[in-house]
Formats: structure tokens, sequence, C-alpha cells
């Protein structure tokens, strides 16, 4: 904060990193003073000393100790989806665990090409992402257990539970990425963050739930004599 007459001049907040060394002030102004601050900014040094309003210290664990946290949470999560999925769907569910942990990877791979950073909010949409991946095979699954039901062999019945999912998992995916959209658009920061990893957590959730796990369970059930479903599901 810089002063000159016991007046504040200016006292901007960094809510984002500044990168490529040039940043953005916001704010509530006319021509006029927005003019004047460029001016005032462009001289250099006020010809005045700053008179420190507030000081505040905070240890580097602090940080740390969040990512930590935060990283404990998304392996405990993530162990409870999986024990939960192959209770469930057995096999399947180890065919939909394989998808989710390459929908991890394309996301972790994206994010390093664009050298974005993993910051705490970005591991809250990782997580959020395992979950949304784990529902799309879960509404896939279902579709075909209800294509089985109606007496239906087993190649027709999974044929037709991907095509009937498809639709509702790209329109819930789609009103997610819309939020996901304006999270980026109007928040700054760690709203950012977490809007960039919910995005394209979207697009690897619906590439790998109608890529991989679709050609995992074609594989298998081409490998099969019988022809049958595994029993969980």
């Amino acid at each position: 904060t810089g002063k000159r007459d016991v007046k504040v001049l200016s006292a901007p907040v960094i809510r984002e990193p500044i990168l490529g060394g040039s940043g953005q002030i916001s704010g509530n102004f006319t021509v006029q003073s927005a003019n004047e601050l460029a001016v005032q900014i462009r001289s250099g040094a006020l010809p005045t000393s700053l008179t420190i309003v507030e000081e505040r210290s905070v240890g580097a664990s602090l940080g740390k100790d969040s990512i930590e946290a935060g990283e404990w949470a998304a392996v405990i999560g993530t162990a409870a989806v999986a024990s939960f999925m192959l209770f469930a769907y057995g096999l399947f569910g180890l065919f939909a665990l394989i998808a989710v942990a390459l929908n991890l990877f394309l996301i972790v791979g994206v994010m390093s090409v664009l050298g974005s950073t993993l910051t705490l909010p970005g591991i809250a949409g990782l997580v959020l992402t395992v979950g949304m991946a784990v529902d799309a095979n879960v509404l896939i699954y279902e579709r075909i257990r209800e294509e089985l039901r109606n007496g239906k062999p087993a190649i027709s019945a999974i044929e037709a539970g991907f095509n009937r999912a498809f639709t509702t998992i790209v329109d819930s995916n789609l009103t997610t990425l819309i939020a996901g959209i304006v999270m980026f658009w109007l928040g700054a920061g760690p709203v950012r963050g977490f809007a960039v990893t919910l995005s394209l957590g979207i697009f690897a959730t619906v590439f790998t739930a109608f890529t991989v796990t679709r050609l995992l369970v074609s594989l298998w059930i081409s490998s099969q004599k019988s022809k049958k479903i595994p029993a969980p599901l």
C-alpha cells in the first residue's frame, strides 16, 4: 500500500499468479483516474516512504500440510471407490478402474503439457473427476443390466447399454462443463485452477468411458466362449 499525504494511492491485491511479467489492476476507475495511476506507476518509486499498515508471516509448512492432507484425502477416497466398484461389479468394476486410472493420467499429462500447476483446488477437481468417471461407468453397467433382464444376449446387451447411456452421460457432463467454463471466466486464482482440472476431467471422462471401457468389455466378451456376463453384473 502506497501513501502520500496520508492518502492511499493504490492498494491492489494479487489474486492469481503474474505470468509473462505483466499484470492488470482492475477496479472502479474513471478514464482520468486510470491515466493518473498509470502515470504514477510508470514514474517509478513514489516520492515518499512507504508505511507498513500490516505485515504477516506464514510458515512454509502450512501450504505443504494442506497439499499433503488433500493428497491423503484423494488416496482414501479413490481406494473407497475402487473397493465399491470391485465389490458391486466384479470384473467390470476392474475395467472401470482401469479407465479411471487412464483418465487421471490424461488429465495430469495435459496439465503438464500446458504448464499448469496442480494446486489444492486442482486436487479437489481430480477427486471430483474420479467420482464423475465412476458414475459414468456405473450408469453404463446399469443400462447393461437392464438389457440383460430384458432377455438380450450378452453382446447385444453391452452394445445397447453403451448406446443408451451415451446421451445421458454427455448431457450431465455438458452441464458441468458449462459451470466449469463460467468459473474459469469469472473466477480467479484457485477457482480457475479448479475449473481447468474439472473441465479437462469432463473430456477425459467421456473419452475413457466410451472408448477404453467399451474396448475392454468388448475384448473380454469376445474372448469368452460362453459369451456370458460375470455374475456380479
